[in-house]
């Protein structure tokens, strides 16, 4: 569990016990109007048992106060969403961030992403890797252990070619142009996803600059069956695991699937993008 999990437990569990300190009971008295243990009153007001959304709504009526009942469900919701800073995930560095992906790829069968500014991770060359390691290494002022980083990335990549998985890429044409390595690290990085291109288990599509989309392209995200997202922003990745947040990134990717190119379409695409470097 996520210390911003616990975080945001331990203040949904406030706000609980605010709730009942207005009714001026106890947490014994309290529990026996709601007809539960006084121990899971004090657990959920102390953080340290996480309420379902029927608790909420019974604690709602309980104290009186049936119209916070959708607040606190929300504020479940936004509990579930488990917001995990990029402060607190690269305090150690890199590298624990990639093993803890590591297992929810393992953990998959079916695996989609979105990329828009960058090749996707899976995709990456080391040295490509490498740079991307470094300039959020910079960012966020975290270790740097890059070298370990770009290990782990590149063990993971092994995934790929398992037969009981299957990969779909999509990435935005502009990805191709993003200068965030050496032209000669981009070169290699770009033949990279041409070989990529014909593989049984993946399949990669981009989105053309000055295609017609029906959503604007967003934030980077994967999908790991229909079970996960994973949203990537500046500060923070949030991990929804609630079917109505995963079902608005499934609609999100098929959208943005339709726009998409792909085989030799996509092949021109990264050619195009080979090509420019050669003349830069």
């Amino acid at each position: 569990m996520s210390t911003d999990y616990q975080q945001g437990r331990a203040a949904l569990g406030a706000r609980l016990r605010e709730l009942r300190a207005a009714t001026s009971l106890t947490g014994r008295a309290f529990a026996d109007r709601l007809g539960w243990p006084q121990s899971k009153v004090s657990k959920l007001e102390t953080g340290r048992q996480t309420a379902s959304a029927d608790d909420l709504r019974a604690w709602a009526d309980a104290a009186e106060r049936p119209d916070v009942a959708d607040e606190l469900v929300a504020q479940l919701g936004a509990l579930e969403s488990r917001q995990r800073t990029w402060r607190r995930q690269l305090a150690a560095g890199h590298r624990p961030v990639q093993d803890a992906l590591t297992v929810e790829y393992e953990r998959s069968a079916h695996l989609r992403a979105w990329q828009n500014h960058m090749v996707v991770g899976m995709l990456q060359t080391p040295d490509y890797a490498r740079h991307v390691f470094a300039a959020y290494a910079d960012l966020h002022q975290s270790p740097r252990d890059i070298d370990d980083a770009v290990r782990a990335r590149i063990r993971r990549q092994a995934l790929m070619y398992d037969t009981g998985r299957t990969w779909h890429v999509l990435m935005w044409e502009a990805a191709l142009h993003t200068r965030i390595a050496p032209a000669a690290v981009m070169a290699g990085q770009l033949d990279r996803l041409v070989g990529t291109i014909g593989l049984d288990t993946i399949q990669l599509g981009i989105v053309p600059l000055g295609s017609r989309v029906a959503i604007p392209p967003g934030p980077g995200f994967w999908l790991y069956d229909e079970r996960l997202a994973i949203v990537e922003d500046w500060h923070a990745e949030l991990w929804l695991d609630d079917t109505e947040s995963v079902a608005v990134y499934c609609k999100v990717w098929d959208l943005l699937h339709q726009a998409a190119v792909f085989g030799p379409a996509a092949h021109r695409l990264i050619a195009r993008a080979r090509a420019q470097l050669d003349t830069a």
